[in-house]
């Protein structure tokens, strides 16, 4: 398996990021609440946001309508 890290304080990668961000996380610091990425250095809150995009977040739309967010453990780095 081949990892792509986006945050090398933390060990996060770009799976890991797009999980949390599948999971109800649609801001940079709502993936630093997830897994920290971000909060360290900052060098890669950039990537974040570029993982993110610039599209509606689809469980934003979703929450905004009154479902609760997601509450999914996600595996940690290995």
């Amino acid at each position: 398996m081949n990892r792509v890290f986006v945050c090398s304080c933390f060990g996060v990668t770009e799976e890991q990021v797009r999980s949390h961000a599948d999971a109800g996380a649609c801001t940079p610091r709502q993936i630093a609440s997830a897994c920290k990425a971000g909060t360290d250095c900052g060098g890669c809150v950039r990537r974040i946001q570029a993982l993110l995009g610039r599209g509606s977040c689809p469980r934003r739309r979703l929450i905004d309508q009154g479902e609760p967010p997601l509450t999914t453990e996600l595996p940690e780095a290995a």
